[in-house]
This record gives structure tokens, sequence and C-alpha cells, in this order.
């Protein structure tokens, strides 16, 4: 794949001074007898130091470098670590080579490329778990609503709960203020199609 990825970037007019290496001990090497190159492509499975574990030490080492994680591991996890790391992107290793060089490009320009299946993953980790009504309820309201959705009255419920009818109409009037509705009814409805 490195040289592979090397002989297709060479052909690249737009890419200037391309370093290719098989390990951070190589690379590190190669940095000291040369220019910092603008973006990287680093591998997270390398032997030796791993492109996770030299992540940290790069961008510490050269803040201005941009990474961008080229990698077969498409977990939320390795992808997790390698964005709190630092890096600028990730691609997946199958990504065609013309995408490959955008997404080096894109680094280039202040963007953030990612791989279609990637990005799906960064989103929906990120993205809120609905919440339902009912999670706003107290467990003693969850109780009652329960009750409720039995078909039991308020006295039936305060028999169950061991509780007042009174207690029992002012956790109603609570549930009907957090799931918005004004009746049974309406909120038998709202358990019906889900909503609680």
């Amino acid at each position: 794949m490195l040289k592979v990825l090397k002989a297709y970037f060479r052909q690249q007019p737009e890419i200037h001074d391309i370093l290719a290496a098989d390990s951070i001990e190589d690379l590190l090497e190669q940095l000291e007898d040369s220019l910092v190159p603008h973006v990287m492509l680093l591998d997270i499975g390398l032997p030796g130091i791993s492109g996770t574990e030299a992540l940290p030490l790069l961008k510490e080492k050269f803040p201005t470098m941009e990474v961008i994680m080229l990698t077969a591991y498409e977990d939320v996890e390795h992808i997790y670590q390698a964005l709190c790391s630092g890096a600028t992107g990730y691609m997946a290793k199958y990504t065609p080579l013309p995408q490959l060089k955008e997404a080096v490009l894109e680094v280039a320009r202040g963007g953030a490329p990612m791989s279609r299946g990637v990005s799906r993953k960064v989103l929906s980790h990120f993205r809120p778990t609905p919440t339902t009504h009912s999670e706003l309820l107290t467990p003693r309201e969850r109780q009652v609503l329960q009750g409720i959705i039995d078909g039991l009255s308020d006295k039936e419920i305060s028999q169950r709960l061991d509780l007042s009818t009174l207690t029992i109409r002012t956790h109603v009037k609570h549930i009907y203020r957090k799931m918005r509705v004004n009746s049974r009814t309406q909120l038998l409805s709202q358990h019906l199609r889900g909503i609680i």
C-alpha cells in the first residue's frame, strides 16, 4: 500500500515533497533531514509505535502538521481516540486514490475529511439519543402512569401504591403537564403511538 500511495502522489502536480515511511521511527529520522510536511497520512496499525500512540507526539513536535488517519479500523473507539489525539481527518484504507488525494487537498484548505462510513459513525456517536416524555417522569410518576395505562381509576391506583387519592391526583396533574396532555385519553393515545 505504501508504494502505491507514494507512486500515486508523486504523479499529482498539486502535491509536493512526498515522504514515505514504514514506521514512526523511520518517519522521525526522515523528518530530521527534511521539511515538515503540511499533511500526513498516518496508519494506525504500524509496527513498533502505533499511529495512534505516535499522533500526540507528532502533533506536539510538529504542531502545524495536519494528520489524516488512513486505516482499516472503522470502529467508534479507534475513530474517537484518533480525533481526540489530534487527527484532522479519518479515511478508510479502501478509499479510492483520487478521494485520498482530495482528502489531502481538503485538509490543506482547512477541512476535516472523513470516509462516508466513518462520518456516519461519528455523527451517530455524537447525536443525542431521543428522549421520550416518560423519561422526564419521576419513578413514582411512572408507577402512576402505569396504573393509568392499566386502566385503573385514581382510587385503584392509590390502593395499588398505598397512597392517598389526593396524592395520586397530584401525580396525575404532574404527568399531564410533563406529557403535555389534558386527559387520560390523550395520555393513552401517546402511549399507543409509542411516544411514552
